[in-house]
């Protein structure tokens, strides 16, 4: 959640900016910036900022997992059985006995 003390004009961060970058790295809460009092940019501290990627890594990871496990339920797919067959074919591999 923003709060408002989160929200500060570019000047003020660019005043300020020793003691803005060291509140970022304390709190981990991201800071958006304005111009001409319009939301322009947020800053973030960088271990947030991977923290962030890896929670969007993860979310689409779960996604495509999700979607995966629909097709199979609606009966879309082929058996591993099946494409490890073909490959053994395509490349003329032999299979163990």
């Amino acid at each position: 959640m923003i709060h408002l003390a989160d929200i500060r004009s570019l000047t003020d961060f660019k005043r300020h900016t020793a003691e803005l970058v060291a509140q970022l790295k304390e709190t981990g809460r991201p800071q958006i910036l304005t111009v001409n009092g319009k939301a322009a940019v947020v800053v973030q501290d960088a271990e947030s900022y991977q923290k962030l990627l890896d929670l969007v890594d993860r979310a689409e990871a779960i996604a495509g997992i999700r979607r995966g496990l629909e097709s199979v339920t609606r009966g879309e797919g082929r058996s591993v059985e099946d494409i490890f067959a073909e490959l053994r074919s395509r490349y003329e591999i032999q299979q163990d006995a």
